[in-house]
């Protein structure tokens, strides 16, 4: 890490019935970037209570804030957790105007999780686009009709603002923000030292398009997920699929449309399109190769329906996630 950057100060929002690791996941991250850096530490880190004393999060933990909203210093950035607390609906009024202050003179101001409530409740969200946990994005998007929730998202920056989704998707979110920071080395050694697996970007979708079939799948319908993941690189047709669960095609199409909510090419499509992002970061096999892995017959295909769904080619994609 290069010790030549400026120390920048970050605030992190603590309050009753927080969500613990949307708070001391990101906490880690940046403390893991000042225990790696090789001169003074990029950042001075705070933990603010909305009041002097002790906050206990949702889970029971009892967290000591440094300082309150009332004598915390100046903030480069400002980090908002989530947890049931922020979705109550019963934010103090001083709270929101100490928001609005900060929100006046910090560089980023950041939820996650359903911080994202909490900071719409200041207004400064009217507009923008804003990601937050999937299972509340379409209440938060009812609450808060001014903003564009997008639910399927990681995380994203509109501006200053930035929001993630649940719990892990925070820690992504300041992974990315240390690649701001510090580059793209400094991020990739923090993720080492926390021995996460990979860094997610944000347009990746918070859980896996498998997963998330087999939350809306049971018996013959489930297993046929992981019948499509054994057979990605074949011909795989309605026919072949219906056969899997022994209903007739005809059948089989409306079952699969009713159970999934999408049509059978488009599922199939996200599943090839996931599996090669894990094979591109995973192995160095060709991207031609690849692409034929999962099923795609031409690699120029491949690229086309990669660029449409990640916005960059499998080669950059590559580049910028594989260890």
């Amino acid at each position: 890490m290069n010790p030549s950057f400026p120390v920048k100060t970050v605030g992190l929002l603590a309050y009753d019935d927080m969500q613990a690791l949307d708070l001391t996941g990101p906490l880690d991250v940046f403390g893991a970037a000042n225990a790696l850096a090789p001169g003074m530490p990029p950042y001075d880190l705070h933990v603010i209570g909305v009041r002097k004393g002790v906050v206990r999060a949702e889970n029971g933990l009892a967290l000591l804030p440094a300082c309150s909203i009332e004598d915390a210093p100046p903030l480069d950035t400002l980090l908002i957790p989530g947890g049931v607390g922020s979705r109550l609906g019963h934010v103090d009024p001083p709270l929101l105007a100490w928001l609005r202050r900060q929100a006046d003179t910090a560089r980023r101001v950041v939820s996650v999780c359903t911080g994202a409530y909490m900071l719409a409740a200041t207004g400064l969200l009217d507009g923008r686009r804003v990601a937050t946990h999937w299972r509340y994005a379409e209440d938060l998007a009812r609450r808060f009709p001014a903003i564009h929730v997008e639910p399927e998202r990681l995380f994203l920056r509109d501006g200053r603002f930035a929001t993630s989704g649940g719990l892990t998707a925070g820690i992504d979110l300041a992974l990315a923000l240390v690649e701001e920071d510090l580059g793209a080395a400094a991020s990739l050694a923090v993720a080492r030292y926390l021995v996460m697996y990979v860094t997610r970007p944000g347009n990746q979708a918070q859980f896996s398009a498998p997963l998330a079939a087999q939350a809306k799948a049971t018996g013959r319908m489930g297993a046929l997920v992981d019948w499509l993941l054994a057979h990605l690189d074949g011909d795989i047709t309605s026919e072949r699929m219906a056969e899997q669960v022994s209903m007739s095609p005809r059948h089989f199409r409306r079952v699969f449309a009713d159970t999934f909510g999408t049509s059978l090419a488009r599922f199939v499509g996200h599943l090839r399109l996931e599996q090669a992002c894990m094979r591109l970061t995973r192995d160095r096999a060709s991207i031609d190769r690849i692409a034929s892995s999962v099923g795609f017959r031409s690699a120029d295909v491949f690229r086309r329906a990669f660029r449409a769904r990640y916005g960059v080619t499998p080669g950059e994609y590559r580049e910028r996630f594989a260890r």
